[in-house]
C-alpha cells in the first residue's frame, strides 16, 4: 500500500540534511545520512488531513481539542499498553526545548544532572546551558551489547544531583531498555530522590523482537517521580511541525513545568501540528509496522554487508529507531579523521561518534531511514573506500 521505495527530491526546500550538507560537510556531494529524519514522504492520511485544515484559509490562534488528546491516549494505550489520563499531557515545541524547560523547572543553577553516553548530545546543552553541572554515566559496551552501569551511577551521586535525563530507547546505540534495567535505575533514583526525564521519542520505532517500557509504567512510585517525553515527529516524520508532549503525572511536578511554558509563552503550539498528531495518533498503525518492516530490512542489508564484503565495520544490532551504530574502531583512526574519511573517501556523511560523548570515540551513527536503494549506494561506496586503504 505504502511505497517506501520511492525516491522523493529533498534539495531546495530548506531541508537540514540535504541543503546544509556542504555547510556541515564541506562539501555538497554525499550521501546525507545525518540528520534523524527520514527521506520518506509523510503519510498520506496525514498529509490528506494537513490539506482539509489549509482549505479553511484561517490560521488563527487555536487550541488543542479532545481529539488530540485522546488520539494521543488510545495510541500509547494500544502501542504501549500504559494507560495516560489527560491532564497529565502537557505541551512543548520539542523534545529538545523540553529538556531545557525541565532543567529550568526542577534544578538550580550548580545542580548536578547525569546522562548516559554515548547518548543524544543535546542532553549535554540542556545541563550545561544553563548553569548545572553535567555528571556522565557511561554505559558500559562488551561484544556489541551496551549496557547500563549502576555502580558507577551509584558513586557518581551526591548532595548536589536532582536530575538523570536517559533515553529510551538509548540513541544512538539503539538499546530497548527492560523492565528490570529500567527498575534498577528507578530504585536508585528513588532511593537518592533524583528525578527521572525519559526522553522516549523513538519509543513507537521498536524493532520486531522487542518491546518499549514506559518508565513511568512500571509503578505508581515511580510514576511521580518521572517526566515522560514524546512526540510523532521521529515516528511520521513530522519534526517541522514542532509538536511535542510531555507527560506528567505528578501534579506538584506537572505545576513547576507548567509554569516554565507559560512564562516563555511557547505553550500554544501550531494548528498543523495538533492536525497532524491527530491524524497520525488516530490512523497510524498499518503505516508504522509496514516502515518498521522496511527499516528492519534496510538493518539486515547493512549488516549482511558489512560481514561479507567491510569487516573492518561492525554494525551494533539496533533494538529499535531507524539509526544504526556502526563499530568502526578497527581504522584506529581519531573521530576527526573518520569523519573525514567517511565524507571524502566514501562520499557519505553521517554523525561521528565523539559529539555523542564519551564512549563514542571510533563509531558513526548511520541514519537508514531512506530508501533500500540509498542505503545500498552508500555502502558500496563504504565498500569501495574501505578497500582502498586496505
Amino acid at each position: 500500500m505504502w511505497n517506501f521505495d520511492e525516491p522523493t527530491g529533498r534539495e531546495g526546500t530548506d531541508c537540514i540534511k540535504y541543503d546544509r550538507r556542504e555547510e556541515t560537510f564541506g562539501v555538497k556531494d554525499i550521501i546525507p545520512m545525518w540528520v534523524a529524519d527520514m527521506d520518506f514522504n509523510t503519510p498520506d492520511f496525514v498529509v490528506e488531513s494537513l490539506q482539509k485544515r489549509l482549505e479553511h484559509q484561517i490560521y488563527g490562534y487555536s487550541f488543542r481539542s479532545s481529539e488530540y488528546f485522546q488520539s494521543m491516549i488510545s495510541w500509547i494505550k494500544t502501542r504501549h499498553n500504559w494507560t495516560v489520563e489527560k491532564e497529565w499531557i502537557s505541551f512543548s515545541p520539542g523534545i529538545v526545548p523540553a529538556l531545557n524547560f525541565c532543567t529550568l523547572a526542577f534544578t538550580q543553577a550548580g545542580d548536578n544532572i547525569i546522562v548516559q553516553p554515548p547518548v543524544y548530545f543535546p542532553f549535554f546543552s540542556a545541563a550545561e546551558s544553563h548553569g548545572r553541572n553535567l555528571i556522565y554515566n557511561r554505559l558500559t559496551e562488551s561484544e556489541g551489547k551496551w549496557e547500563m552501569d549502576y555502580n558507577s551511577l551509584i558513586a557518581g551521586i551526591d548532595s548536589k544531583t536532582k536530575m538523570i535525563i536517559i533515553s529510551n530507547p538509548h540513541n544512538p546505540v539503539g538499546r530497548v531498555w527492560t523492565p528490570e534495567e529500567l527498575n534498577n535505575l528507578a530504585d536508585i533514583c528513588l532511593k537518592n530522590n533524583i528525578l527521572i526525564i525519559s526522553d522516549e521519542i523513538h519509543c513507537d520505532l521498536v524493532l520486531p523482537g522487542f518491546t518499549h517500557t514506559p518508565m513511568a509504567s512500571l509503578s505508581e512510585k515511580i510514576a511521580e517521580n518521572t517526566i515522560t517525553l514524546i512526540a510523532p515527529s521521529k515516528t511520521f516524520n513530522l519534526a517541522g511541525l514542532s509538536t511535542s508532549s510531555v507527560i506528567i503525572k505528578n501534579p506538584v511536578l506537572r505545576k513547576s513545568f507548567n509554569r516554565i511554558v507559560d512564562n516563555l509563552h511557547v505553550g500554544n503550539g501550531n494548528i498543523f501540528g495538533n492536525t497532524a498528531s491527530i491524524a497520525a495518533y488516530t490512523n497510524g498503525h498499518k503505516w508504522l509496522d509496514a516502515l518498521l518492516d522496511y527499516i528492519d530490512n534496510n538493518i539486515e542489508f547493512v549488516k549482511d554487508y558489512c560481514e561479507k564484503m567491510i569487516p573492518e565495520i561492525i554494525p551494533v544490532q539496533p533494538e529499535a529507531t531507524y539509526m544504526i551504530w556502526l563499530d568502526c574502531r578497527r581504522f584506529g583512526m581519531s573521530g576527526k579523521d573518520l569523519q573525514n574519511f567517511f565524507v571524502h573517501k566514501a562520499g557519505v556523511g553521517m554523525n561521528e561518534g565523539s559529539t555523542f560523548g564519551p564512549g563514542g570515540e571510533g563509531f558513526m551513527r548511520m541514519n537508514l531511514g531512506t530508501t533500500h536503494q540509498t542505503v545500498m549506494k552508500a555502502m558500496e561506496q563504504i565498500e569501495k573506500a574501505v578497500a582502498s586503504v586496505r
